[in-house]
């Protein structure tokens, strides 16, 4: 089930789906918050109170999160009414009116922290995002999230890298095979795990392999994987490895993957991969600094 997440005028539309599971984990947020009741609000609020309120950036990054905010103001109360001034995806400044919200004052105020922590996490991700893919445009390379995502929160944050200009890996460990080091580890080495996978592999999934080495690269483009993922190579290593993977027909995708920070994604980006994988912009981006406003009543 997908409901609408407010009254988005025209071309402003939020770019998370707001589906069965995004609403259960408002719910859950909203019951963590709430508990038994929010008595600061009933108890200085009358019910048939009602509120404007305007939700305003305090700092410079990228929207991310529009249609969660707003389906939390509508689980608490269908009456409130958001209409955003700025979609998923673009650029905010300091400052800048995201939406107004209007309605009844106490579903407004018991959903403002909840509210407001989705949408500064998930625009923290998107602008976190955005700052790595620029700094990669000018190769053709793309910046990809990894599993490394909050616990229940994946479909939303992997979502927010996109609306920052970023691309998706798999979802989860269901969509595409990864052999890793442990993979490795237990089946033995590298080459006998691909066979494994080869003779199992019914699904037709795309199978990608870690390497560490080029000899490991060597194995890997042997056995005509889909996409090698390159991890924790230097700079030379990775020209090296992409100059070797261009004498293969087809030439698999690679991948970088290793301590990629802003800093560094530049050069890796120039060597020819076509991935950079970056953990660190769903693990550790900043929340942007958003707040509620109450402006009228």
């Amino acid at each position: 089930m997908t409901e609408p997440a407010a009254s988005l005028p025209g071309h402003v539309q939020s770019i998370i789906p707001i589906d069965d599971a995004t609403l259960h984990l408002i719910d859950l947020a909203l019951a963590e918050d709430r508990g038994p009741g929010d008595w600061t609000t009933r108890w200085t609020v009358p019910a048939r109170t009602r509120g404007r309120a305007r939700l305003v950036a305090k700092q410079d990054g990228v929207l991310a999160g529009t249609g969660i905010a707003a389906s939390v103001f509508l689980r608490l109360e269908p009456r409130v009414e958001c209409t955003f001034h700025i979609a998923d995806g673009l650029a905010v400044h300091s400052g800048d009116v995201i939406c107004t919200v209007a309605g009844p004052a106490r579903a407004i105020l018991t959903g403002e922290r909840v509210a407001l922590n989705f949408a500064q996490r998930l625009s923290g991700i998107a602008t976190l995002t955005r700052r790595y893919a620029a700094a990669v445009a000018a190769t053709g390379c793309r910046i990809l999230d990894t599993r490394k995502t909050t616990p229940g929160w994946r479909t939303l944050e992997k979502a927010a890298v996109a609306a920052g200009g970023g691309s998706n890996h798999r979802q989860g460990l269901f969509d595409m095979i990864l052999i890793k080091d442990n993979h490795k580890a237990v089946a033995g080495g590298l080459a006998t795990a691909i066979v494994r996978v080869r003779e199992q592999n019914t699904r037709g999934l795309p199978v990608c392999v870690e390497v560490h080495s080029l000899d490991e690269l060597d194995i890997a483009l042997a056995a005509r994987v889909d996409r090698i993922l390159l991890d924790n190579l230097s700079t030379a290593e990775l020209a090296a490895a992409v100059a070797r993977a261009r004498e293969h027909e087809p030439r698999p995708e690679l991948e970088a993957s290793g301590n990629m920070t802003l800093e560094r994604v530049p050069e890796v980006a120039a060597t020819g991969v076509d991935f950079i994988s970056v953990g660190a912009i769903t693990h550790s981006a900043p929340a942007l600094d958003l707040s509620l406003q109450f402006d009228g009543w």
